[in-house]
């Protein structure tokens, strides 16, 4: 196998109709306020493990969960899993903080996230 290695998933994003409401139940699941709080994303930090809350069904119509592999090299894993046969359905971009994200389906189309952190 050539190429680099994922670092796991670490980070899982949720769809959610009530932001407000899906906060209060993911703070009393995790047991810890979330570290992010705004209108547009709620975000916690538990066990080593990152998980956010997207109202509207987030991201090209998020309508289930999606966990994201994080990557070393974000261009060189989307590269490599299209090649394998996956497909991209969210092209790669920045959400802040220097994160990119980006999101493919594999041939049975279950949705993959990709994360680089720089």
């Amino acid at each position: 196998m050539t190429g680099s290695s994922t670092q796991g998933i670490k980070t899982v994003l949720h769809p959610v109709s009530d932001l407000a409401a899906a906060k209060a139940v993911y703070t009393a699941l995790l047991g810890v306020p979330p570290q992010t709080d705004g209108p547009y994303y709620v975000g916690f930090e538990a066990a080593g493990q990152h998980i956010g809350l997207v109202p509207g069904g987030g991201p090209q119509g998020m309508t289930s969960p999606v966990a994201y592999w994080h990557v070393p090299d974000l261009a060189a894993k989307l590269a490599e899993v299209t090649a394998a046969g996956a497909t991209v359905k969210e092209p790669p971009h920045d959400v802040g903080g220097g994160r990119l994200v980006a999101t493919v389906t594999d041939p049975d189309g279950n949705v993959l996230g990709l994360l680089q952190d720089r």
